[in-house]
């Protein structure tokens, strides 16, 4: 029986690891030391990680080798000092534009289960690689795609919004209200985009750090309208993780699905 039949037959979601989940104890999170700065020669440092508890290090570094960041003109630089240790992955970003900065990792992949020959065997890769990496004689084959973002945003001096431009790929944020302009108690706007298009009906939840020093996550849930757009008021002051993830989509993949996830982490101020 040939790999296409196999995949006729056998193919099915699998979960993609990378993409983070509300409902699961491990989270995916870019944190940096500060979002709105001034002077002349700002840093920012950036703590990158997988963990158990919003915000504390203490189950994998984030790889970041899809790190990149978009400056306020609309280029890209490279981050500085880039280290990871057991925990968690670190790195610096000199502003040297006044304006907003995007820092973000992205993947577009796909992944294969299988077994062969009794042996259960995984792939993970490019989209346009799924052709011949399932040999012949796979059987059980499971296919997924997916798409995964996770961004956060810092500003030198007055906000600009070159950066939030949407390049039309899976889910993606189009903020109202400017991300490092976010204070207690009053309503941030936001927009939701799936393939470029509003993504209406997506539950959005959001979280605050800390939660070690609370009874309970704080964890709360909206939904998008039907033009993507959503708005939170949130409680108190801190880093709040906010995350959006869809499965079960229609895949370039024949008879595979796609799920695809957005996060980024906002820092919410005192007015």
């Amino acid at each position: 029986m040939t790999v296409r039949r196999h995949l006729a037959l056998f193919v099915t979601a699998a979960v993609l690891a990378a993409v983070p989940f509300t409902a699961t104890a491990h989270r995916q999170w870019i944190v940096p030391s500060a979002t709105v700065l001034s002077g002349d020669d700002p840093w920012v440092s950036f703590d990158a990680a997988v963990s158990n508890e919003l915000f504390y290090a203490d189950h994998n570094p984030l790889k970041l080798d899809n790190l990149s960041v978009e400056l306020p003109d609309g280029t890209y630089a490279a981050p500085e000092n880039i280290a990871t240790g057991k925990y968690r992955s670190v790195f610096d970003l000199h502003l040297t534009q006044p304006g907003t900065y995007k820092v973000f990792t992205a993947g577009d992949n796909a992944m294969a289960s299988y077994e062969l020959n009794g042996e259960k065997k995984r792939w993970r890769g490019k989209k346009d690689e799924i052709g011949t990496a399932i040999p012949e004689g796979a059987t059980n084959v499971e296919l997924s795609e997916g798409q995964n973002r996770l961004e956060v945003f810092v500003t030198r001096g007055a906000p600009t919004d070159t950066v939030f431009k949407p390049i039309g790929l899976g889910l993606e944020l189009v903020p109202v209200t400017h991300p490092n302009d976010l204070f207690v108690g009053e309503a941030a706007s936001f927009k939701l985009l799936l393939d470029g298009q509003p993504a209406k009906g997506v539950e959005v939840t959001y979280i605050p750090g800390n939660a070690r020093y609370r009874n309970g996550t704080g964890e709360a849930k909206v939904t998008t309208g039907d033009d993507g757009s959503f708005q939170i008021t949130f409680p108190e002051a801190g880093m709040f993780w906010v995350n959006a993830t869809q499965q079960d989509l229609p895949s370039q993949i024949e008879g595979a699905k796609r799920r695809v996830g957005y996060t980024t982490v906002l820092e919410v101020l005192n007015p």
